[in-house]
């Protein structure tokens, strides 16, 4: 192992029901056993984090996030508008992106990439909300039943973690309105009933659900997940097959490509990006989902 690299590694000491700290400690120690100068800080808030990233690109360190998708998509887009290098340490519910990656989780294998890995461009998801903010995701970006499922999961955590996906996609189903929507990809427009959109630039969501099992991160393209609105009981039980991304044979799912969606709907519906909040899309608004190519060094 080389100990070339400087690393500034961003802990969100909440991440995982609280494992990141945890996870961060092993990786950290094998980095400065191998010669490499490691700097740790936890969150102090979304503001800081966005100082602290600006500043550690400016030193030349790789940044490293250090916990789930949620802290990723926050840390992205921060290193790629400085043209830094991002690493990752997988200590999330989900840890999505990492999985699409090919990151692991083992702490060994984590410090090897960190310090040997060449750097790789990766696509990311900017999002314009009606207000006019643009928002960087790594992974993906969702309207409708799965943002309502991230809020639950967020009151999920009393469950086992590998449950805790599958409840709230239950609950939030057998509560969901369907709503109409009026989608325009790269210009081609249609208007249909939906349980839900999902911008898809990883292939997984939901912690290790297959959602967009044609997705690449490094295409330059978005793979946009339209389920139709459909029977509930229907919808509860086709769900086993999103793990293996079978999902997208049924007549309820069509799967388009392309590089700018624009979405509007016929009521207030909530919108999410990788396990974070981003809003709603009200009546009269619109929301904007763009593909940015090779916008992300990564080491994987």
């Amino acid at each position: 192992m080389s100990g070339a690299r400087r690393f500034s590694l961003l802990v969100n000491p909440v991440s995982g029901g609280g494992a990141a700290p945890g996870a961060v400690v092993p990786v950290a120690r094998l980095l400065r056993d191998a010669g490499a100068e490691v700097e740790v800080t936890y969150s102090p808030g979304p503001k800081a984090i966005a100082k602290l990233v600006a500043t550690a690109v400016a030193r030349g360190d790789v940044v490293v996030s250090v916990g789930g998708d949620g802290m990723l998509s926050s840390v992205a887009g921060q290193v790629s508008a400085g043209g830094g290098l991002l690493g990752l340490i997988p200590a999330g519910r989900g840890n999505d992106f990492a999985r699409m990656l090919g990151v692991p989780d083992d702490p060994e294998q984590v410090a090897r990439i960190l310090l040997e890995a060449e750097p790789s461009a990766v696509d990311l998801i900017e999002v314009t909300t009606p207000s006019g903010e643009k928002v960087q995701v790594a992974g993906s970006v969702y309207v409708g039943v799965d943002a309502r499922a991230a809020e639950i999961v967020d009151g999920a955590r009393w469950l086992p973690r590998k449950l805790q996906y599958p409840y709230a996609a239950v609950r939030a189903l057998a509560s969901f309105r369907p709503v109409q929507m009026q989608v325009s990809l790269d210009g081609e427009r249609r208007s249909l009933g939906v349980a839900t959109v999902v911008a898809a630039n990883s292939g997984f969501y939901g912690s290790g659900m297959k959602i967009a099992p044609d997705a690449v991160v490094d295409d330059g393209r978005l793979d946009v997940v339209m389920i139709a609105a459909a029977n509930k009981l229907d919808l509860i039980r086709s769900l086993p097959k999103v793990y293996e991304g079978e999902h997208v044979h049924l007549d309820e799912v069509t799967v388009l490509r392309g590089q700018e969606l624009v979405l509007a709907a016929d009521r207030a519906v909530a919108v999410g990006g990788d396990g974070e909040p981003l809003g709603l899309l009200s009546p009269g608004d619109e929301l904007r989902i763009a593909i940015r190519p090779g916008a992300l060094n990564v080491l994987k």
